[in-house]
């Protein structure tokens, strides 16, 4: 079975994030990037499924710039066979992507695609669900279990109630969450073997899909500062201010 995994280039979770002076846009000049921390975990599921004998190949794709070739082989090191990426310098919307991604399914034919719930950057969790439904595909969303059995797959989903186990038949998506496992590190030997991996470079025009922006980003701003908090002697005096100066009750 061949496991197709996206992967998404995202500012590291660990930088704070700038905004531009103009307000237009998020500040990337010497920004360090890295691989969107739940694409990571679809990765780690993937290589699992392949060193438990379920999975034959697993295949990295990434949408974007030139530069996101690094976050496919961050990926390749993880343990991934072979990498693709659909070089666009534009915007990417999460329809547009579900639409090249549903392309690249076409031409790959995989048994299981495995994605991040969302990308931490813009926070959509949708590219999943509408990749479904442009496939036809069925989804398992939240997952923090992923069990293969024959054509059937097992995906225990985080819901608000607790848990929930749906079983779909493959070829099937499946959105990962944070409790479904714990990334790898790369070692630096496997490192140096992502290099010599094949690495496909397709363009949206290749696949036949016109890049058309659906929103326009008017403002960015940073979040206002947080004021510093008080102590109260008693919960008395807590109730009278979230009533009287807070008014939240």
């Amino acid at each position: 079975m061949k496991v197709l995994v996206t992967v998404k280039r995202v500012i590291d979770y660990n930088v704070k994030v700038r905004v531009k002076s103009d307000n237009s846009d998020v500040d990337l000049s010497n920004v360090k990037m890295a691989m969107n921390p739940f694409c990571e975990i679809a990765v780690e599921e993937a290589v699992r499924l392949k060193e438990a004998g379920v999975a034959s190949e697993v295949v990295v794709v990434s949408l974007g710039p030139q530069a996101a070739q690094e976050q496919i082989r961050t990926a390749l090191a993880l343990g991934a066979d072979r990498g693709i990426l659909v070089q666009s310098d534009e915007n990417l919307e999460s329809l547009t992507v579900a639409k090249l991604l549903a392309k690249v399914i076409e031409e790959e034919q995989p048994g299981l695609v495995i994605m991040g719930k969302q990308a931490i950057d813009t926070d959509n969790n949708q590219t999943g669900q509408m990749l479904a439904a442009l496939t036809g595909m069925p989804q398992g969303t939240f997952a923090s279990e992923v069990k293969v059995s024959g054509d059937k797959v097992q995906v225990t989903r985080e819901v608000d109630g607790g848990l929930q186990t749906v079983e779909l038949s493959m070829p099937a998506i499946v959105t990962t969450d944070l409790r479904l496992n714990e990334p790898r590190y790369a070692s630096l030997p496997n490192i140096m073997k992502a290099k010599r991996k094949t690495l496909d470079i397709k363009t949206p025009e290749d696949l036949g899909v016109a890049v058309k922006a659906h929103t326009q980003l008017l403002k960015v701003e940073p979040p206002a500062e947080r004021k510093a908090g008080i102590k109260v002697a008693s919960v008395e005096e807590l109730v009278d201010k979230l009533k009287n100066e807070a008014k939240v009750i």
